[in-house]
C-alpha cells in the first residue's frame, strides 16, 4: 500500500510540477498511461543523440519544456537551440567519456544520471513523459 501511494505521490507531483511550469492548472497526470510508452521514449531520447538534432526533436512538441540552471527552453525552436549548442560543445573525447552511472523509469517519470569527465563531471536528467513525448525535462550539471 504505501509504494502505491508513494507513486501517486510521485504522480501527483509530476503533475504539479508541470502546471507550474506551463503556468496553467495543475492537472493530475493519466495513471493509465502505457508503461512501456515512456520507456520506449527514453530509450530512444539516449539513442537519438547519436543520430543527430532531428532524432533528438523527436521527442519533444511545440508544449515541451526543458528546464535548466540557467533558463527553461520552450517549444522546438528553444530546445533546438539548446541541443545545438550542447551537441556543438560536445567534443569526441566528451562521447569517448560519457557514461550512464544510473537510469531508471518509474511511471511517466524517466531519471538518469550521467558523466563524462573532466568537461561533466556528473550530470543528471528528469524527464516526465506524456502521450509519448517528453513534456517536461530538467537538466543539472555539476561541476566542470
Amino acid at each position: 500500500m504505501l509504494e502505491c501511494s508513494a507513486h501517486v505521490v510521485r504522480l501527483l507531483v509530476a503533475g504539479a510540477v508541470m502546471g507550474v511550469i506551463a503556468g496553467t492548472a495543475v492537472a493530475t497526470p493519466a495513471l493509465a498511461q502505457d508503461a512501456t510508452e515512456p520507456k520506449a521514449v527514453f530509450d530512444h531520447h539516449l539513442g537519438a543523440f547519436a543520430q543527430g538534432i532531428d532524432a533528438v526533436l523527436m521527442d519533444y512538441t511545440e508544449a515541451s519544456v526543458l528546464v535548466t540552471p540557467d533558463r527553461a527552453y520552450r517549444g522546438l525552436a528553444e530546445i533546438r537551440g539548446f541541443f545545438q549548442a550542447f551537441l556543438a560543445g560536445a567534443t569526441p573525447e566528451f562521447w569517448q567519456a560519457f557514461t550512464i552511472r544510473t537510469q531508471s523509469v518509474d511511471g511517466a517519470i524517466a531519471y538518469l544520471v550521467w558523466a563524462a569527465p573532466p568537461a561533466v563531471p556528473m550530470a543528471t536528467d528528469t524527464l516526465y513523459i506524456r502521450d509519448g513525448k517528453i513534456a517536461v525535462q530538467t537538466f543539472t550539471p555539476f561541476g566542470g
